[in-house]
């Protein structure tokens, strides 16, 4: 887990240390846009928030003194669109990662309706630009009433709406075993779930891929925290939390740049007989600029997790969507006495 530098904040006319990071993630552990953003836009102004530590309960301070980039992770982000332009004003950065997933008929969410999660999207990129959202299929389950070719053509409906409208898929398989949460959630809810089986993940990796090639989606794909190799179909291990994709929306922010590390350089002018030749792994910026990709683990995640370093703002057990399969709560009950909490102290400087 990432450790940032701390400052000194004031509050209730004490002085009391706060960690202070560049780069925010709001978040995994709960829907912050969805449920929150009112909540999370007043602590924007006031300057810091509380976070409770989900393995040891402690209570700490975060300070967003020096926030220059924010990843909003959200399965309705919907609320953010009235509050995108106080990010511009701060000058801070963000992209979201949209997990626009297809389970309407099975009912494994509570999330606004397809059609209006679809217009969201583009309602973002409207506001955002193209790579700035990215559309996640997270997680593809398995059940008696969801096959392979079942969550092919869930993806292919939504993939032909988004077409032009994002860069990326992330996706991943999803992992039941592994999860405690997520097995006790399913089993205690009546669903009849299948783990996948590594045959099952080629085929659909290369049928995905092949979706993706002939009906001219041209998206990245990439799977999320996913051990299997499947590159062969051109699907790589996604960062999440990714360096690149931040230079290439704030590039020109300096102190951000410098924090990461990234140096941003100008495109050689031609000569009369040839184009400049770029060193390996350059991409490409605005007014002929280009950077060296350099991304940089977070030790903190997960095994095959390429994040890089952010500070999570959220909490479990708060999240009202419900999702059948979550695991960031532990059961229903406790995330709806959370988010009753929340309401009854709206502003109150953590979410609970």
């Amino acid at each position: 887990m990432a450790t940032w530098k701390y400052t000194e904040i004031m509050i209730n006319g004490q002085s009391v240390k706060a960690q202070s990071p560049i780069i925010v993630s709001a978040s995994r552990s709960t829907d912050i846009p969805a449920f929150y953003a009112d909540w999370f836009f007043h602590r924007l102004e006031k300057g810091y928030s509380a976070w409770t530590n989900p393995f040891n309960g402690v209570k700490s301070y975060v300070s967003y003194e020096n926030t220059r980039f924010i990843v909003f992770w959200s399965k309705n982000p919907r609320p953010l669109l009235p509050y995108l332009h106080i990010l511009k004003e701060r000058n801070i950065k963000c992209y979201i990662q949209y997990t626009l997933n297809d389970y309407e008929q099975e009912k494994l969410e509570k999330v606004p309706s397809l059609a209006s999660r679809i217009e969201t999207f583009k309602l973002l990129v409207e506001q955002l630009g193209k790579g700035a959202v990215i559309w996640r299929f997270d997680p593809m389950i398995l059940t008696d009433n969801i096959s392979v070719d079942d969550l092919l053509q869930k993806v292919q409906n939504i993939g032909d709406q988004l077409k032009d409208y994002t860069e990326k898929l992330v996706f991943s398989y999803a992992d039941i075993g592994t999860y405690r949460k997520v097995k006790h959630n399913l089993e205690v809810n009546g669903i009849p779930y299948h783990e996948w089986d590594t045959k099952q993940m080629e085929i659909f990796a290369d049928r995905l891929s092949a979706m993706n090639r002939e009906r001219g989606w041209n998206f990245q794909l990439a799977t999320c925290g996913e051990k299997i190799d499947i590159s062969k179909y051109g699907i790589q291990h996604n960062s999440c939390i990714d360096g690149d994709l931040i230079t290439r929306l704030a590039w020109d922010d300096k102190k951000l740049m410098e924090f990461m590390k990234v140096k941003i350089e100008e495109v050689p002018a031609p000569t009369l007989f040839d184009e400049p030749e770029l060193p390996e792994g350059a991409i490409i910026l605005p007014h002929n600029h280009y950077f060296i990709s350099k991304r940089k683990k977070d030790q903190g995640q997960r095994p095959f997790c390429e994040c890089m370093a952010s500070k999570d703002i959220g909490e479990y057990n708060t999240c009202p969507h419900l999702c059948e399969y979550c695991y960031a709560n532990t059961n229903k009950a406790t995330a709806l006495e959370n988010f009753q909490k929340h309401k009854n102290n709206p502003y109150n400087e953590s979410i609970v």
